[in-house]
This record gives structure tokens, sequence and C-alpha cells, in this order.
């Protein structure tokens, strides 16, 4: 319940820099030394919320179906995307974690590496996966593999560092109970690492969303959230409130996305408690 309160206080709170925002800033944007740092308050850059939400309900085209039928299958497309990327993303991070956790020469040498993957520009990436796995799979399976490649990063990092935490005094008492290497990560350093993993998944969730989204724009996949803003941008002049139902689209599918990996932790964090609670 206090989790929803927050939530609807952020959205209030949004709402009202927004429209605050569009009621005493300019049109022509916020300069300062020559640089616009905020952007332009009129209608064509930033039209009233209500002016979205009401274009929502209105048909797409003339005789159409209203925007938000379209928004709405355009995001289960993505979100079939996501979740293919989510879950191998997540895979190839806990076994990456698990290899790096166990051998400490895997940590030293691949760690850097890991990190430094995320520093390549996506959207160069993005047309590079597209060439190289054009022949081989499907548009949408390129797409998935794109949002992998975000998603598997905050997961290797994330559970590392929480199959890391347990004390030495805890991996001491499982070696005296004479607990191999397989039972040990179960019984002990998957439990304590779930605090840092639920995190990490969260994060992981929201980059497969971009990454998807970016993937379907650079790669011309349609059916798809990414396409439709493309798409709709074009009419940006014309219908500017229409692009951003498009985006508004794309950011609660990341919002649903985090959601459901946080229904997840609820009976898993639950269970790690019993276990505490019986291991002591």
């Amino acid at each position: 319940m206090r989790r929803t309160l927050y939530v609807l206080l952020g959205v209030a709170i949004f709402a009202a820099l927004w429209e605050g925002y569009k009621l005493v800033g300019s049109p022509d944007g916020t300069v300062l030394f020559g640089v616009r740092f905020l952007p332009r308050a009129d209608d064509l850059s930033m039209p009233h919320l209500w002016t979205v939400l009401q274009r929502l309900g209105r048909p797409e085209l003339t005789g159409g179906d209203p925007v938000w039928i379209v928004v709405l299958h355009a995001c289960a497309f993505t979100f079939g995307i996501t979740a293919v990327g989510f879950l191998g993303g997540a895979l190839v991070g806990l076994l990456l974690a698990v290899l790096m956790q166990q051998f400490r020469i895997v940590e030293r040498g691949l760690l850097p590496y890991v990190i430094l993957s995320q520093t390549v520009p996506l959207i160069a990436i993005a047309p590079l996966m597209a060439g190289w796995g054009g022949t081989i799979m499907p548009p949408w399976a390129t797409v998935s593999v794109i949002a992998s490649y975000l998603a598997f990063f905050p997961v290797a990092v994330g559970l590392l560092r929480g199959l890391q935490s347990p004390t030495a005094s805890g991996v001491e008492l499982m070696r005296s109970y004479a607990a191999g290497w397989w039972r040990t990560l179960i019984k002990l350093r998957l439990p304590a690492s779930l605090p840092y993993l639920f995190p990490a998944l969260r994060l992981a969730g929201a980059a497969a969303v971009v990454g998807a989204v970016v993937g379907e724009i650079s790669t011309g996949t349609r059916g798809g959230i990414g396409r439709l803003i493309i798409e709709y941008s074009r009419e940006a002049t014309s219908d500017p409130a229409k692009v951003y139902t498009a985006m508004l689209g794309a950011a609660l599918l990341g919002l649903f996305v985090a959601g459901v990996v946080s229904l997840l932790e609820v009976p898993l964090m639950r269970h790690r408690r019993h276990v505490e609670v019986v291991t002591l």
C-alpha cells in the first residue's frame, strides 16, 4: 500500500512539474550563455498532459482503432521481446557471477571486460547485431539479443556482490559441515545474495526495455513500441500529443516490467527469512 502511494505521489509531482514549467517557461526555451538547457514550453514541444490523455482515446487514423489500443498492442509485442532478452541476459549474468565468485582469476580477468562492454554505445552495436544475426535469426530475436546485452550487466555485478556477501564465519561453518561448493552456493550464498539480486533484476528489466526499444528503432523491426515512436515522430509538427502517447507507452512498459520483478521478490524474500530462522 505504501509503495502504491509513493508511485501515485511520484506521478503527481511529475505532473505538477510538467504543467508548472509549461505555465512559467518560455516558448523559446530557457537559454543560458547561448545554450538552451530547458526545453521550449509551447504546445508543439510540450503539450498539456490532458491533451496527451485525450489523444489516447481518439482514433490513430480516420476510422481506425483508438491510439491507446495501438499503443497497447505495440507494448505487448515489445514486452514479449523484452521478456526473452531479460531471461537470456539474467541467465548469462547469473553464470558469469557464479564463475567470478568461484574462481578469483576469472573475476580479475573477466570483470573489467564486463564493465567495458557497457561503455560501447548501443546505437552503434544494434545495426551490427542486426547485420550479424539477420541471416540466421528473425528480427525479433535480434532485438532480444540486444536487450539481453544490456540486461546481463546489472545481474552479473549485483549477484557477484551478493555471492561475496556471506561472512567468513558463515563460510567456515559450511566447511565444518563438509559442505561442498554446490551446497554452499545453494544453502548460503544464493539466499544471502537475494537483497542484492532483486535491485539488480529491476535494473536489468528496465535496461532490457531500453534495449528492446532502441533495437526496434535501429533494426527497423515493426510491431513494437520503438517503431511506433519513430512513426509517430513524423507527425510531431501536426499532432505533437500523438508522439507522447508512444513515449508514455514505453515508460509504462518499463514500470510494468519492474513491477513484475518486484512481485517475484516477495515470496523469495519471505522464504529467505524462513531459512534464516531455521538455520539459527
